[in-house]
């Protein structure tokens, strides 16, 4: 039976805080066949095998008519300008209403666009605790990465499923607490009690007075293990044993790229990737031909570059399932207008009627008192 001698506190021994490993050690996975170069964490993706039969030819699309957008007309212009200005919490809207359109003049651009939908596909080591789950490894030699069948998305949409690789799941003792299913608690080194906040470890206060907090004892127990000294591991949350397996990640990815021709406007080509356009030509299959016969020709380089780009990029590390390319006719009007007798300048462009200016002539400096 312990005794307190009053006056005096009890100290328990300092106890060596547990690190447990941050990562499982190599040799807790199993060598399995095929599967040799996974590693915990993941290891990049791995490169589709050769197809057995060839891959179709791509075939030329059909050639598309030019098109043309007609010009804005000065009160679509208007009607967007003021619709832009009312947006700003800052600008009057007297130059979008009294100003005085005095020239407009198109700069239709075109836009292609290719988008490339693959297929990747990485594995890693992955663990969980174990609870009954199968295990199964070396029962039957697992199938290879681009062997297990999974359901693909609709084309062009992203997503991405995990898959536990059959015939690799294994148990082991869990490398966070070596089995135990606890470790030793952090906050107080494993002793399952702290040095008192009210006392500061002396078991007294005031003088002679013992603490209450402590009932003199100088130290209380610790209120994140509860006093047990210990809690329960993270990793197998208390189970003891870990379920091992290659855990496969199939992931579909829409690699789009655009070419804007330029055009003389002014306008900056980055704004127009925030509108839509006319679209004059679409071609999807699984390898598409560059597009042909298009009546501005910076198209057409624009086309061959990218398809040539795409196919010999993303066939190396992945699985190109379709391709699609497009053409789309942006318009663009540039608004010359005056306002109080000097010249001011917007941009009118895409199907929205979005609205560019840089000089606005009537703003103000909101703050909020």
């Amino acid at each position: 039976m312990d005794t307190v001698t009053e006056g005096h506190a009890m100290f328990a021994p300092p106890v060596a805080e547990s690190q447990g490993p941050s990562a499982p050690p190599a040799s807790m996975f199993d060598n399995m066949p095929g599967y040799e170069g996974t590693v915990a964490g993941g290891g990049g993706f791995l490169p589709p095998p050769i197809p057995a039969q060839p891959a179709p030819h791509p075939t030329p699309g059909p050639e598309q008519p030019h098109w043309n957008i007609p010009s804005i007309s000065e009160d679509t212009a208007r009607d967007a300008f003021s619709l832009y200005a009312s947006s700003k919490c800052c600008y009057s809207s007297a130059p979008a209403k009294d100003g005085v359109i005095t020239n407009m003049e198109a700069f239709n651009t075109y836009r292609y666009r290719l988008e490339t939908f693959t297929e990747s596909r990485s594995t890693e080591w992955s663990h969980e605790p174990y609870q009954g789950q199968p295990v199964d490894a070396f029962t039957m030699q697992p199938p290879g990465p681009w062997d297990i069948p999974v359901k693909a998305p609709t084309f062009f949409v992203e997503g991405q499923q995990k898959i536990k690789v059959p015939y690799t799941s294994s148990m082991k003792p869990c490398h966070g607490c070596v089995g135990m299913g606890r470790n030793p608690c952090k906050d107080c080194a494993g002793s399952g009690n702290k040095v008192c906040w009210v006392c500061n470890g002396s078991g007294v206060r005031h003088g002679d007075d013992r603490c209450l907090h402590c009932n003199g004892r100088g130290r209380e127990n610790c209120s994140s293990c509860h006093g047990q000294g210990s809690k329960q591991c993270s990793i197998c949350r208390g189970k003891q044993q870990l379920l091992v397996y290659i855990n496969l990640t199939v992931k579909w990815t829409n690699n789009s790229e655009d070419y804007v021709v330029e055009q003389s406007s002014g306008l900056q080509v980055a704004n127009l990737s925030q509108v839509s356009g006319k679209e004059l030509f679409r071609d999807s299959q699984y390898m598409v031909y560059p597009v042909m016969g298009f009546p501005d020709p910076m198209v057409v380089q624009a086309a061959q570059r990218l398809v040539a780009d795409h196919q010999g990029k993303f066939s190396q590390t992945s699985r190109i399932l379709q391709q699609r390319q497009t053409i789309e006719l942006i318009p663009v009007t540039k608004v010359i207008y005056t306002w109080k007798g000097k010249t001011y300048v917007y941009f009118v462009y895409g199907n929205e009627f979005k609205v560019h200016t840089n000089d606005y002539p009537a703003t103000c400096c909101c703050s909020v008192m």
